[in-house]
C-alpha cells in the first residue's frame, strides 16, 4: 500500500519512492499497460517493472515511445574510467568532469544519449527519458554491468574509437608512421591506426593485448576490428 498526492500520476508516485523513471520500462495499472502520465486512483494496483531483456513484451505499451536500445551515451563526472571502457568496446560516449547534471540533460535530450549515472537525483530530471543508474564502483564491474544489463555484446565494435577522443579510428598505412613511433615498434608491427582528432598513433602491443582480455570476455569472437 502506498499513499500519494490527490491527482498524482505514476511518475510522480514511483519517484516519490525513490526509483528513478529511467529504470522502468514497463508500467500496469489494474493490469493494464499505460504510459507515466497516467492518474491515479484510489485503489489503483500498480505493478512496476525495469527494461526486460530474455521476454517478448511487445503486445503491452512500454512507457517510452523509442525503447531503450540506443547505444550512444553521456556519463557523469565520477564515471570517466566506465566512459573510456564503453569507447573501447566501440560506443560513442560523451564524458566531461566539469559536466553539471543540466548540461548533461540537455545533451541528453540533444543528441539522444543514454545518462549513466551514480546519482539517482539526475534521473528524475524530466528531460532524462534514458537512463541507468550505475551500481558497481569500480569500472570495469560497472562495464560488465552494463553490458549485461542493455544487451550491448552484439552492437560492440571493440577497438574502433580513440579513447581519449571518442572520434573513430582509421587504418594508416606503415610508411606513414615512420617517425611517429618507435623504431622497434615500426619493426615489429604492421598494422596501425590513428585518431583524425589527436593524430596519435596505435598498434597492438602489450597495453592492447591487457584490453584484449577484458574485450574478449565481453564480445563474441570475431566482432574485433
Amino acid at each position: 500500500m502506498c499513499a500519494c498526492a490527490r491527482a498524482a500520476t505514476v511518475k510522480h508516485m514511483i519517484e516519490a519512492l525513490g526509483v528513478p523513471h529511467t529504470e522502468v520500462e514497463l508500467i500496469l495499472v489494474n493490469g493494464e499497460s499505460c504510459g507515466f502520465e497516467r492518474t491515479l486512483r484510489d485503489g489503483d494496483r500498480v505493478s512496476v517493472y525495469p527494461q526486460f531483456e530474455a521476454f517478448d513484451i511487445t503486445p503491452l505499451l512500454r512507457v517510452r515511445a523509442e525503447p531503450l536500445r540506443a547505444t550512444r551515451f553521456v556519463a557523469d563526472a565520477h564515471l570517466g574510467g566506465l566512459a573510456h571502457l564503453l569507447r573501447l568496446t566501440g560506443f560513442d560516449t560523451l564524458y566531461d568532469n566539469h559536466y553539471a547534471d543540466s548540461e548533461i540533460e540537455a545533451i541528453a535530450m540533444r543528441e539522444g544519449r543514454i545518462v549513466l549515472t551514480r546519482d539517482r537525483e539526475l534521473l528524475k530530471r524530466r528531460g532524462v527519458t534514458h537512463g541507468c543508474y550505475v551500481r558497481a564502483i569500480k569500472a570495469t564491474p560497472q562495464l560488465r554491468e552494463i553490458f549485461a544489463r542493455l544487451d550491448l555484446a552484439r552492437s560492440a565494435r571493440p577497438f574502433s574509437l580513440c579513447l581519449d577522443c571518442n572520434v573513430p579510428l582509421r587504418a594508416i598505412d606503415k610508411t606513414e608512421v615512420d617517425g611517429r613511433v618507435p623504431p622497434g615498434v615500426l619493426a615489429r608491427q604492421e598494422r596501425f591506426v590513428t585518431c583524425g582528432c589527436c593524430q596519435r598513433v596505435f598498434w597492438e602491443g602489450s597495453h592492447w593485448r591487457h584490453m584484449r582480455d577484458l574485450v574478449d570476455e565481453l564480445v563474441p569472437a570475431g566482432r574485433c576490428l
